[in-house]
């Protein structure tokens, strides 16, 4: 519907090689190092005590949670929207910023909203049978590895959403909501399933392998299902809309909302926990998957007749 089409001219599998490739240097290498220099003046000690520190393991320092949280918003900023940019304007010759031009009715980022918070009740279903599941006999090592690092995985994100303070809560929402909304967005919507399209020319295919990709980024398997499920709605909210902020905008709502439930429930402001992997009751899951699938159709027909007025 949307008429997307790759960003470049090139073979497209090479073109996600080097989309691939591009992301790993500045998320894994790049980022953290210029992250690192970045967090030293919020860390009172010295260079060396900071390296020792990090490479012991945060959990043990709390003082190392801004620096931290400062690091990781490097290696977002600079391994998903900056070098990528530079991609895509220095080798393929396309400005990202026709992609920020088009503008989105305040009734699209409503019903975006609405879509992203109905869609995490029924999603929770998932998330709680994705948090126990039990790997084959022949996969036991992985399954073994696998639960490990979703542990450690566990405890960092307890240990970089507690806000004692105002201040924590903002530089929460850039790091944890903000950021990733735009660089996972330009990555594995605007530039990932583009090429992926080109390369299946199937518009399913595309989104369901981008979105394959976008949950194995995050190297977190027994929420690999759910972040799958999510990874596709932002596909198809930008399929059909051929708007980029159309997904970032629901993929901020989605961790954004998360931050402010957390900073409440610490706060004691609310009791229920969004950190529990627990799936909602059924009471609940009914009506927000209708809420979300009546959303879902409103969002798609607004676009579908949209199409048809403009051709």
């Amino acid at each position: 519907m949307s008429g997307l089409t790759g960003i470049s001219q090139r073979n497209p599998l090479i073109s996600v090689f080097f989309i691939l490739c591009t992301v790993v240097i500045g998320f894994v290498v790049i980022g953290p190092i210029v992250g690192f220099f970045a967090a030293l003046p919020f860390y009172g000690g010295t260079m060396l005590e900071l390296t020792e520190r990090i490479t012991q393991g945060s959990i043990q320092h709390p003082e190392l949670r801004v620096p931290v949280l400062i690091m990781q918003g490097f290696a977002t900023l600079i391994g998903l929207i900056l070098l990528p940019g530079l991609y895509l304007s220095a080798l393929e010759h396309v400005s990202p910023v026709k992609w920020l031009n088009k503008k989105t009715p305040a009734i699209i980022a409503f019903t975006v909203t609405v879509i992203v918070i109905a869609f995490m009740v029924p999603n929770s279903v998932f998330i709680e049978w994705n948090s126990s599941f039990v790997f084959p006999e022949f996969l036991k090592e992985f399954g073994e590895w696998a639960r490990a690092r979703e542990d450690v995985a566990a405890e960092l994100t307890k240990f970089f959403t507690v806000f004692n303070s105002t201040g924590d809560l903002l530089l929460g929402m850039v790091v944890i909501a903000l950021l990733p909304a735009l660089g996972e967005e330009l990555v594995f919507r605007g530039m990932l399933q583009p090429e992926l399209y080109r390369l299946s020319g199937n518009y399913h295919a595309a989104i369901w392998i981008s979105a394959f990709i976008f949950s194995a980024f995050h190297m977190q398997f027994f929420g690999f299902v759910p972040r799958l499920f999510l990874g596709a709605l932002f596909g198809y909210l930008y399929w059909w809309s051929g708007n980029f902020w159309v997904p970032v905008i629901a993929h901020f709502v989605n961790n954004g909302f998360m931050v402010i439930m957390l900073y409440l429930y610490q706060q004691e402001v609310i009791t229920l926990d969004m950190d529990t992997p627990e799936a909602a009751p059924l009471s609940a899951i009914i009506p927000f998957t209708l809420v979300f699938a009546g959303a879902l159709f409103y969002f798609y027909k607004f676009y579908k007749n949209q199409n048809i007025t403009t051709e």
